[in-house]
């Protein structure tokens, strides 16, 4: 195991050492218990069996002779149930630790996962973060609370061994230890071989997991373009390079037992040979035979068991290094706690020279040398087609993205130097696709925030959602499933309005937010959009271009430079790129 490897087992087990620590001092304890047990068994055998003392005339013979052995009998029982004891209080505890190790992590992932910028999840498919907080952690929990106390009470209980058995006679160790060794590198080659086929495995079961996610996320898509055959054959395919992996590393691990009983029962009988035989001028007597015996065993036990954990060491080891390999790129960490905290917010945008790309590694910048000002209480609509940069210029406003030139200031503020959650507080956006969270509608609205009745009352008001709230069963506590899929778009739409309302920003987003409304509704909520306008800094992406012909100001963008600017009239009289998309969309119309 690398260093890099241990350092990290050592981090995720770090806050629970004391208890460890604690758990080891018993582990130890239970051992030496389990070291005395065959000297009580050899002192029988040396002392009465071997000197043919007939049990039956104890009483008449020596009566000191029955109190020994009935005091040895009764010291073997009380030190097995100590023993036991011990041993579950061992269990018991590295349990518990793994629990909370388990738990720990998960939670470290979580809390990772929602401090990353979207770049992170543009990135990272939720399959695969999915796997990282459910089997991956699950995978390291077992290693504390199986693998890694077995490890120290092995290695410990070894080194006491080694020392019983060099004194009762090196000669006979070293033998033993020769056919130890040529086990161990046997096994050490095979493990090696079985550690590489299980890295493929662990990858096909990841690939196979993000498989699974996407495709009941992707479930209604999926119905949507018949292609349950393919879905179902591409899973099969998936499955079975998962099981074929396994197979694999199987084949390799399931002779190593096999093997290591072979050296055992080959250690065992060299030893009775050369004592027996007394080879080497090795001359034991019956109870030392039996502790060599007994101990040859009980070192071979610790190979044995390291064999079995082989799998869920691999998986520990694996797991371990994806979970770190996450959450320790602190790149992709937002900063929510420095940078200046937000007075009295007046809501003027500025764009100064700014360009983007989302790949900094190439040359394709989306945004180009962008400038344009947006003042308080204005408004302004976002045109071009598809691709153009309209939501990118969304995006960099709410600071999901960083610029690599330029400056965007609200307030005359550079933003990179306003806190980011105070930022964000101030800026309210809607989707074209909002999501809707499981739970009740007001509390999709509240969003986890302090609302009073009235504020949230106020908020389904100005959103035009009444009628269709009360409409329901269970009015504003009908509970949405997941992703909201009980509602229709349009009233997904309806919710994320009152909740932008709610939360009263400084500055609206609307990105094709009306777009899945009926005319009715999108009128009446163009009136409470028209009058939080007149208090609000707001900017509008729409294709529907008639309902962004009273905006102040319209930025037209195509290939991520603004080509014109000017109110509806302006650039309808100017006749240019604007004109001829307004002019297309209201032929379209007819």
């Amino acid at each position: 195991m690398k260093n890099k490897t241990i350092n990290r087992f050592y981090k995720i087990g770090k806050s629970h050492i004391k208890t460890f620590i604690i758990i080891i001092i018993l582990a130890m304890i239970v051992d030496a218990i389990g070291v005395v047990r065959p000297f009580l068994i050899k002192t029988i055998i040396d002392e009465f069996m071997q000197n043919k003392i007939n049990i039956q005339n104890f009483k008449i013979l020596n009566k000191q002779i029955l109190i020994s052995v009935n005091f040895i009998a009764f010291f073997y029982i009380a030190i097995t149930f100590l023993q036991d004891i011990l041993d579950f209080i061992t269990m018991k505890a590295t349990t518990v630790v793994g629990e909370k190790i388990l738990n720990e992590t998960r939670q470290k992932i979580f809390k990772y996962s929602q401090n990353t910028n979207i770049k992170f999840h543009d990135k990272t498919p939720s399959g695969k973060l999915f796997a990282r907080i459910t089997s991956d952690t699950e995978d390291l929990a077992i290693f504390f609370q199986e693998i890694a106390i077995t490890l120290f009470q092995d290695a410990f209980y070894i080194i006491i061994l080694s020392i019983i058995l060099i004194k009762l006679n090196w000669k006979l160790t070293i033998v033993v230890y020769a056919i130890i060794a040529i086990c161990s590198t046997i096994s050490y080659i095979i493990t090696k071989k079985a550690n590489y086929a299980y890295s493929l495995a662990k990858n096909a079961r990841t690939k196979l997991n993000t498989f699974l996610a996407e495709s009941i996320y992707g479930a209604k898509t999926i119905k949507i373009f018949n292609i349950q055959n393919i879905i179902n054959n591409k899973n099969k395919e998936i499955t079975q390079d998962y099981v074929n992996k396994l197979i694999r590393t199987n084949k390799l691990e399931a002779p190593l037992v096999q093997i290591v009983f072979f050296f055992m029962y080959i250690a065992i009988s060299i030893v009775i040979a050369i004592s027996v035989n007394n080879i080497f001028n090795i001359n034991l007597g019956v109870g030392e035979i039996y502790i060599f015996i007994t101990f040859i065993k009980d070192l071979f036990d610790p190979i044995n068991r390291t064999i079995e954990n082989i799998e869920g060491m691999q998986e520990a080891v694996v797991s371990l290094n994806k979970v770190c390999d996450l959450i320790e790129k602190e790149e992709y960490l937002e900063d929510f706690d420095s940078g200046k905290k937000l007075q009295n917010v007046k809501g003027r945008l500025e764009f100064k020279h700014v360009w983007f790309k989302y790949n900094t590694e190439d040359e394709n910048w989306v945004l180009k040398d962008i400038n344009f000002v947006i003042e308080p209480t204005q408004t302004i609509a976002l045109v071009g087609k598809t691709g153009a940069g309209k939501t990118t210029i969304t995006n960099l406003v709410n600071r999901f993205y960083e610029i690599q030139k330029g400056e965007i200031l609200l307030d005359g503020i550079n933003i990179k130097d306003i806190n980011l959650r105070d930022l964000r507080k101030h800026i309210g956006t809607v989707l074209q696709d909002p999501f809707i969270l499981s739970g009740t509608i007001k509390e999709n609205i509240e969003l986890y925030n302090q609302l009073t009745d009235e504020e949230v009352d106020k908020a389904i008001d100005l959103a035009s959602a009444r009628d269709f709230i009360d409409s329901l069963p269970n009015g504003i506590l009908e509970k949405a499933v997941e992703r909201g899929d009980n509602f229709s778009v349009g009233q997904k739409q309806l919710i994320a309005f009152a909740r932008i309302f709610a939360l009263n920003p400084d500055i609206f987003i609307l990105d094709e937010a009306t777009a899945n409304i009926d005319t009715i509704t999108e009128k009446l909520i163009q009136k409470s959009i028209d009058k939080l306008s007149k208090e609000k800094t707001a900017i509008f992406i729409a294709h529907r271009l008639s309902t962004i012909v009273n905006v102040d100001k319209i930025l037209v963008l195509k290939d991520g430079k603004i080509i014109e600017q000017g109110t509806h009239k302006e650039l309808l009289d100017l006749n240019g790129y604007y004109a001829n998309l307004y002019n297309s969309y209201y032929n379209s119309l007819k």
